[in-house]
């Protein structure tokens, strides 16, 4: 099913499953099923010619959950990528820049945004205690912009990276085409998986989300945060599994306010918005300079830099296969754990919200605090690294800086006029010093980019 053509139809065949082989897979599962093709007789309804049926009767059947299973990691991309990181030991930062200039690169510009999406695709560490208590680690995000700031571009190319994604879009997608709906085989009734359990261990993108109906929005709520679906429907009671990020995109309602809550711009309900990991917000302020660098960009002129990496363009931006590949590789092979440096300071930007945020109270919720312990994860797994250090926690922060706008400590971070960095290590370090200033933490400061 997954090798046919984009614009092919997908073909179904009845796989029969006997003994202990039922119910070893869910609706959504991506299988691989070994068994006898046989041929059976349709059931015989009055006025209606009796067919046979082709059928696998099957033999054993396993789940392919996990997408890396989907993407061949050779040990030699293993060793290219081990000394990428081994020749950019000094400057780390500027490695992980010709990472996310990979991202999209179609798309002028955009560092944040790029940078936030790559770590929304990696997401950080799941975790689950002994009474089966499970903590998500795969982050979502929205992308609240104007017409025509790429967020779309950014939703396709995400999908595309991720082996196991699903793209719809807000207009046409219901409650039962987002979760699950349950449609009449013959005399009994079966489950057809939806868009959210279909991306299980992977991504779904949703465009248009503020078209989606209100009553269908509610319906996602379980799977974002419990990353589970509960069916009760036509006497079929069960639970599939939802775990994936999920990527949004949508226009604000009506000209933007920077003087009102996210609740308010987005009319999208307090429980709905703080399951979001990052809101980022794209305004087009029609800056003169900065059309001319896009336009630049769009025409091909070499007066406009390179992909917006600054003024040293000749960045090596990494092919598709590349990028996939190392995704893929370093959420499977590291598992971050924070260092004290790295929790004291996302501890103490949490409780500086907590008790200076008045308009986004969507936001600082206890989920923040989970947020950004996702997000510096995140960027340790993209900076090649088992912990999570000083560097990371930083990084976490000001991307959900971005978020707060007029709540910000750093004053608003206009996310769309962003370009890649001149000198990323000498960047990174001025914008560390702020940030532990701001947080009065500035003896954490020096040393925190070891790799």
């Amino acid at each position: 099913m997954d090798r046919s053509r984009p614009t092919s139809i997908p073909r179904a065949i009845v796989v029969v499953l006997e003994r202990d082989l039922v119910d070893k897979a869910k609706s959504g599962d991506s299988v691989t099923v070994t068994g006898v093709v046989t041929c059976r007789w349709r059931p015989v309804v009055a006025g209606e010619r009796p067919d046979i049926a082709v059928v696998i009767r099957a033999n054993s059947i396993s789940v392919l959950s996990d997408q890396a299973s989907q993407i061949a990691i050779t040990e030699e991309l293993r060793e290219e990528f081990h000394a990428f990181w081994a020749a950019r030991a000094g400057t780390p930062m500027r490695g992980r820049d010709e990472i996310v200039a990979s991202m999209c690169p179609q798309v002028y510009g955009l560092f944040y945004i790029k940078l936030a999406v790559l770590l929304v695709l990696i997401s950080g560490v799941a975790r689950s205690d002994e009474s089966g208590l499970r903590v998500r680690g795969e982050a979502h995000m929205l992308l609240v912009g104007d017409p025509g700031t790429a967020k779309s571009q950014f939703l396709k190319y995400a999908a595309k990276l991720v082996p196991r994604s699903v793209l719809t879009t807000g207009i046409g997608s219901t409650s039962a085409g987002l979760t699950v709906t349950a449609v009449k085989d013959g005399p009994e009734w079966q489950l057809e998986a939806g868009a959210l359990v279909l991306a299980d261990r992977g991504l779904c993108c949703i465009d248009e989300f503020g078209n989606i109906r209100e009553a269908e929005k509610s319906t996602i709520l379980e799977a974002m945060e419990q990353q589970s679906i509960s069916v009760a429907k036509a006497g079929i009671v069960c639970k599939l599994n939802a775990r994936c990020s999920v990527l949004a995109a949508m226009n604000p309602k009506g000209k933007y306010d920077v003087h009102s809550s996210l609740a308010v711009n987005t009319a999208l309900s307090t429980p709905l918005l703080s399951r979001f990991d990052l809101v980022l917000v794209l305004l087009d302020t029609h800056d003169e300079q900065w059309d001319a660098h896009v336009s630049s960009f769009l025409l091909g002129s070499r007066d406009g830099e390179e992909a917006g990496l600054g003024s040293d363009g000749e960045q090596d931006v990494w092919e598709f296969d590349r990028l996939q590949a190392y995704l893929a590789f370093v959420k499977t092979a590291f598992q971050p754990e924070t260092t004290p440096a790295s929790e004291q300071v996302l501890t103490r930007y949490y409780q500086l919200q907590r008790q200076r945020d008045t308009l986004n109270a969507a936001r600082t919720t206890i989920r923040l605090l989970e947020s950004l312990i996702r997000l510096a994860q995140a960027h340790a797994r993209l900076m090649f690294r088992n912990k999570v250090l000083l560097a990371d926690a930083v990084i976490a922060v000001v991307l959900m800086e971005s978020t707060m706008l007029s709540a910000s400590i750093l004053g608003a971070i206009d996310t769309l006029h962003t370009t890649f960095p001149e000198d990323s290590d000498l960047f990174y370090a001025e914008l560390e010093s702020l940030v532990l200033r701001r947080l009065d933490m500035a003896h954490l400061g020096g040393g925190s980019q070891v790799v």
